[in-house]
């Protein structure tokens, strides 16, 4: 089924194709400047530091509702073993297998592709079985260090966790930083708090997953306007799930993907950040969420850590 014109029709007023040159591979990530960072660094008051990551386990939040992604399975491959002799020092060692967007982690700008393209008009067929991403893979991505900004929606509409039939609207968006009492601007890394996260936490990993609060279709031109560098979220989908656009699957990945070129994330833990910001009467904080340089990798596992 072919994209709708309304999905095309907010596409071409978001695209950030050739923005950054037609060999750029970073997208909006280009927004966050030596001065952006420089200004982020100001945010640091307390020393406070906030870890958003879920633990990798094998009974994390995939379930097999997305084939392949897997669960981190943990493997020890040495255990005190005395590499050079008997009393020597003894070492252990362990192995993973997991799907690189199994936890916490963003998607790459290759992570999806529509109409046969990825961002800034590369073909998808350069995302390959044996070499990954030829162009726009994770590693592409450096480093991340900017201003964070937690819009929490949720607690800005007066609930712990949004409905799972909710769609997160630019209004919403709107609320939450009024709410903050501050305002997003060029190069942030936006946090939008559903408080989904709180069913997985509570021990339900298949509701968690779906039905699921989740970002609107509308909402990519709310962080357009601002020219947000990369937004992460609270949810297993990121977009409402099931979509509210009958048929219209992932159109906010593609639209953030592939469109804009801006990272995103999911399954980010944003509850104990929404205590530490409501403690502290501010929603702004020095960000540090640098991916897994995995070579050619459409995703990667994070450990971000929100600084106040």
């Amino acid at each position: 089924m072919a994209l709708p014109e309304e999905f095309h029709e907010i596409a071409g007023r978001v695209n950030n194709w050739g923005r950054w040159g037609a060999d750029d591979e970073i997208g909006t990530l280009n927004l966050i400047t030596g001065e952006v960072v420089r200004e982020a660094a100001r945010e640091v008051r307390t020393g406070r530091r906030v870890p958003l990551a879920l633990p990798l386990r094998q009974d994390g939040v995939q379930t097999g509702m997305i084939p392949g992604r897997v669960n981190p399975l943990h493997a020890m491959v040495q255990l005190n073993q005395e590499l050079f002799g008997p009393g020597t020092v003894a070492c252990s060692d362990d192995a993973v297998t997991m799907g690189l967007q199994a936890g916490t982690h963003w998607d790459a700008l290759t992570h999806v592709s529509h109409s046969g393209t990825l961002y800034n008009g590369r073909p998808a067929h350069t995302v390959t079985a044996h070499g990954g991403a030829e162009f726009g893979g994770i590693d592409a991505v450096r480093h991340l260090v900017s201003r964070g900004v937690l819009l929490d929606v949720a607690r800005a509409r007066g609930v712990d966790r949004l409905a799972g039939g909710h769609a997160v609207t630019p209004e919403d968006l709107s609320a939450a930083e009024e709410f903050a009492g501050t305002r997003v601007r060029a190069g942030d890394i936006v946090l939008v708090r559903t408080g989904q996260v709180r069913v997985y936490l509570g021990g339900d990993r298949y509701g968690y997953g779906h039905p699921s609060p989740g970002l609107s279709v509308r909402c990519p031109e709310w962080f357009h306007a601002r020219d947000v560098a990369a937004v992460a979220n609270d949810t297993l989908t990121f977009e409402i799930f099931p979509p509210e656009i009958a048929n219209l699957w992932l159109p906010v990945h593609a639209l953030h993907l592939v469109e804009m070129g801006m990272l995103q994330g999911q399954n980010w833990n944003l509850e104990e950040l929404s205590t530490a910001c409501g403690e502290a009467g501010r929603y702004t904080f020095l960000l540090s969420a640098t991916p897994e340089p995995f070579a050619g990798a459409t995703g990667s596992p994070v450990a971000p850590v929100a600084i106040l």
